[in-house]
C-alpha cells in the first residue's frame, strides 16, 4: 500500500514502513511519512509545544484529535526504538487521548508543571546514570 499523508477526508491508515536500506517510501518536502511523523511525535515530548497546538485550537479539531490516535502506533515495536525521549512523547500521546487534558493544556499553569516534573526527571534520570 503506498502511504500517504493523512488529510482532514482521510480515515486512518496503516503506519509507514520501517526505513531500510531498499526503501522507496515518497517524500515529502525532502522527507519521509516516517520522519515526518516521528518528528512530530518527538515534538509532543514538549509541554510548551503541546500548549501552542491547543492554544491554535488543533486540540478541538476532530481530524487533529483522530491523527493523534493513528500516532499510537509508535508506542509499539518496531517504531519505538527510533523515538529518542519516549517516556515525555509517548505520556503526552497517552495524555491527549483524553478530552478534559486536551481542554487543560491550555493553562499556563498545567503546562509549566509538566515543564518543571519534565526536568527534574531528566535531573533524576542523570544522577542516577552517574552513580
Amino acid at each position: 500500500m503506498a502511504s500517504e499523508p493523512m488529510s482532514i477526508g482521510s480515515s486512518a491508515q496503516d503506519p509507514p514502513p520501517v526505513p531500510d536500506a531498499t526503501s522507496q517510501e515518497p517524500k515529502y518536502g525532502g522527507h519521509t511519512r516516517f520522519e515526518l511523523e516521528l518528528e512530530f511525535v518527538q515534538a509532543l515530548g514538549n509541554p510548551e509545544y503541546v500548549n501552542y497546538l491547543a492554544s491554535r485550537k488543533f486540540l478541538q479539531n476532530p481530524a487533529f484529535v483522530a491523527y493523534l490516535d493513528y500516532l499510537q502506533y509508535w508506542t509499539r515495536p518496531p517504531y519505538l526504538q527510533y523515538i529518542t525521549y519516549p517516556t515525555s512523547c509517548l505520556k503526552m500521546l497517552e495524555l491527549l487521548q483524553v478530552e478534559r487534558f486536551r481542554k487543560d493544556i491550555l493553562s499556563p499553569n498545567l503546562t509549566h508543571a509538566l515543564v518543571t516534573e519534565g526536568m527534574k526527571a531528566a535531573v533524576e534520570w542523570h544522577r542516577e546514570s552517574l552513580s
